[in-house]
């Protein structure tokens, strides 16, 4: 690292549990981000700001003005543009030295399976179910670490699923077939700073991973309620019959 980089990151650093081989290390990952609204928007801009080398931007929308309230990544004379474009520009502004991919539409699942392939961790910002399945799909078969967020209304939820782990759910244990009335922001609402602290979460729990430091949320649910502001932790036990990461798979 040049005294730029020492300086920039310094605050991490000098942490023992990190010291500048976690940081060489977030400086060498590929993190595929999927999702360029209030989830990801959080994600993405400490991924960029914490030092991880290569960000992979996922999106096919194009900026509205009801996006602004909660997705931070744009601004209002962003409307209209592609969200990974205005994503870009954010975080190079925000930390010129990331390298960045721009996927601006809607992956196939061969696409999709090659995006996965070529990551360290995957950030799952999606708003539904149908992209959620395929990402974890995807993950399972590259045996790629999953960081899983969800938020609605006052509640939020956060999860790793952790394929490189034997013993380690998937998303689908979570969820199985059945999981399909969704439940959207567009049509039941969500308060602006939960998206923050939740994709915050997504962005911590994917550089430790990338750091190999700490405990992650594998085989956990993390919940939090900001209405009332109260987190809980649920265990989350691997479904021995699930059709994705199940022994019959």
């Amino acid at each position: 690292m040049n005294d730029d980089q020492l300086l920039r990151y310094s605050r991490q650093i000098m942490l023992p549990e990190i010291d500048a081989a976690g940081q060489q290390r977030l400086a060498q990952a590929r993190v595929l981000v999927v999702g360029l609204g209030g989830l990801g928007s959080a994600a993405s801009i400490y991924l960029a700001a914490g030092g991880v080398g290569h960000l992979l931007l996922a999106d096919f929308d194009r900026v509205e003005l009801s996006n602004l309230q909660r997705q931070i990544l744009h601004r209002t004379c962003d409307i209209g543009r592609p969200k990974t474009e205005s994503a870009r520009d954010h975080l190079l502004a925000l930390n010129p030295e990331v390298a960045m991919t721009l996927i601006d539409g809607v992956m196939d699942a061969e696409n999709l399976a090659a995006q996965v392939a070529q990551s360290d961790v995957v950030v799952d910002a999606s708003d539904n179910f149908r992209t959620r399945f395929a990402i974890n799909a995807a993950c399972v078969r590259a045996r790629k670490p999953l960081v899983s967020a969800a938020a609605i209304r006052f509640e939020a939820q956060i999860s790793v699923f952790d394929a490189r782990d034997p013993a380690s759910p998937c998303y689908r244990c979570l969820y199985g077939a059945g999981a399909e009335v969704e439940e959207t922001c567009t049509a039941n609402g969500v308060i602006a700073p939960l998206l923050g602290v939740a994709g915050s979460v997504q962005a911590l729990e994917a550089m430790k991973i990338i750091m190999q430091i700490g405990k992650s949320l594998s085989g956990r649910l993390l919940l939090l309620d900001v209405l009332n502001m109260e987190w809980h932790s649920a265990r989350l036990p691997k479904d021995p019959a699930c059709p994705v990461c199940g022994p019959a798979t």
